[in-house]
């Protein structure tokens, strides 16, 4: 892949970042207060469902931007024919490669956006001040590990889905799909993903929203999941999967869509280009 192959892709992937991630805010406001071992009532409920709204919009851009140059430049160095069964497998391994990566600038911008929305009352910048004050950088790495852990497997799942939902509607209409065929495949794609990794998702929050120096701010997934488990059951691991859901298959749609149309429009601007 040439530059400006790498240059459509940071810039395809930070515009379709930032719009869903505004658009659905709302939506994942009401997860994480859901999930939210306080209850989603002394969490906030349906009230200021926008705070840590400054928290997203700063991180969106660079976030998703870092996450499509990894995952399209270890695609490009692991080229393979578009017919080899190794093509899922590339597609996992760039799209785990994107994650940990993204997730460098992902973590600290989640820590404090959730911490925000469980706590209405506080401004973003309030409570950034907050966490630098009592727990230093550290604070605002908590919960890396769980978040690579839960981003990977729904990478895992929705990436190389997704690929294959295009490439086989592709076959099927016998040329390249279209930026709106490509959102209704990531829609079914990150559906499906946010479904089976809603637990990872769950155990990611309460590790998140964990009091400094409690044994959940550890920041150990498995005892995370254990606790929900022992107190909440069944329905605790999967607390906020329907919102959850719902923002990712919207998510799905405008992520997959926009960043697709972005890059195909970018690329063919440098094309033209003397």
């Amino acid at each position: 892949m040439d530059g400006p192959g790498f240059t459509a892709s940071l810039v395809a992937g930070g515009v379709a970042g930032t719009s869903v991630d505004l658009i659905l805010f709302p939506l994942d406001t009401i997860k994480t207060r859901l999930q939210s071992p306080q209850g989603f009532n002394k969490a906030g409920g349906f009230r200021g469902i926008y705070a840590g709204v400054p928290s997203t919009a700063i991180g969106s851009f660079p976030n998703a931007a870092a996450f499509f140059l990894t995952y399209e430049y270890v695609k490009w160095f692991l080229h393979t024919d578009s017919a080899s069964c190794f093509m899922p497998v590339k597609h996992m391994l760039a799209a785990s490669a994107g994650e940990v990566v993204a997730c460098l600038i992902r973590v600290p911008s989640e820590v404090v956006k959730q911490r925000a929305q469980v706590s209405a009352s506080s401004r973003t910048s309030q409570v950034f001040s907050n966490i630098l004050y009592e727990e230093g950088i550290q604070g605002l790495y908590r919960g890396y590990k769980s978040t690579v852990l839960r981003e990977i497997p729904f990478s895992l799942v929705q990436f190389p889905l997704w690929e294959s939902l295009k490439a086989l509607w592709s076959w099927r209409q016998d040329r390249v799909v279209d930026s709106w065929q490509s959102a209704v495949c990531g829609a079914f794609a990150g559906g499906f993903a946010a479904v089976v990794t809603t637990p990872l998702d769950v155990a990611k929050t309460r590790i998140m929203l964990a009091k400094a120096g409690s044994s959940a701010a550890s920041g150990n997934v498995l005892s995370a999941l254990h606790g929900v488990w022992r107190t909440e059951g069944l329905t605790g691991l999967f607390a906020g999967v329907f919102p959850r859901m719902a923002a990712i298959s919207l998510g799905g749609f405008i992520f997959l869509g926009v960043y697709d149309q972005t890059r195909s429009l970018l690329l063919q601007v440098s094309r033209k280009s003397p």
